[in-house]
């Protein structure tokens, strides 16, 4: 697709990889969204990056409905959903509090899901539309302390694949983009933001007669 003046929304765009593939969606002519729980955090990304800022939380509903309204409020349209927000909560097993897995669950699987469907139900009236999940490497195998976040990975993952069933019919390409960059203490072997915001921008820009099913991106440091 051609990202000129293409409307993206991206959750959990205040920080971190959102605020990179953000950048990288603006900085290539698109009409930007982003969401963040954090107020200021917000409001100073909204001001740096020039694009639209919702303070949203998106594990309650009506947050997300009123950030789809206030997006096509802005914009009358939305051509692109990129599924960023996320959280994680790293513990054995025998130590895991039900509260905070059930918060890690609430952003990364439910929040992912009502913001999934509500962009279903424009990109279906239109007949095309474009869905990127951000997983992460925890999405493609388990780990050791990883019951909450990888967990949750992987079902976002399997949700993925249920919506690219559903919705390929309507012309909605639905992606997976798993990638080894949060949460992660920054090392000079790790991924930034930018290499990751790269292969997300290359995924969209693929031609609308195909898209990629499912991007992995690691670290060339073979180091967890």
């Amino acid at each position: 697709m051609n990202l000129k003046n293409a409307v993206a929304l991206v959750t959990g765009g205040s920080a971190g990889i959102g605020y990179s593939i953000a950048k990288t969606l603006a900085d290539s002519g698109a009409k930007v969204a982003i969401t963040g729980r954090d107020k200021s955090r917000l409001e100073a990304a909204a001001k740096e990056l020039g694009v639209l800022g919702i303070q949203a939380d998106v594990s309650k509903e009506a947050d997300v409905e009123r950030t789809y309204s206030e997006v096509l409020g802005k914009f009358g349209d939305l051509d692109i959903l990129v599924n960023n927000a996320g959280v994680g909560v790293f513990k054995p097993l025998v130590e895991m509090e039900l509260a905070r897995f059930k918060a890690v669950f609430d952003t990364n699987v439910t929040g992912a899901m009502l913001m999934g469907r509500e962009a279903a139900k424009i990109f279906v009236k239109r007949n095309r539309g474009n869905i990127i999940n951000i997983a992460s490497t925890a999405a493609l195998r388990g780990a050791a302390n990883g019951t909450a976040y990888y967990g949750s990975k992987f079902a976002l993952r399997g949700m993925t694949e249920c919506w690219r069933a559903e919705l390929r019919k309507y012309n909605i390409r639905v992606m997976l983009a798993a990638t080894a960059g949060f949460p992660q203490k920054a090392t000079e072997g790790k991924l930034r933001g930018d290499e990751i915001a790269h292969a997300v921008k290359a995924m969209l820009e693929m031609d609308d007669r195909g898209f990629t099913v499912e991007v992995a991106v690691f670290a060339t440091n073979p180091a967890d």
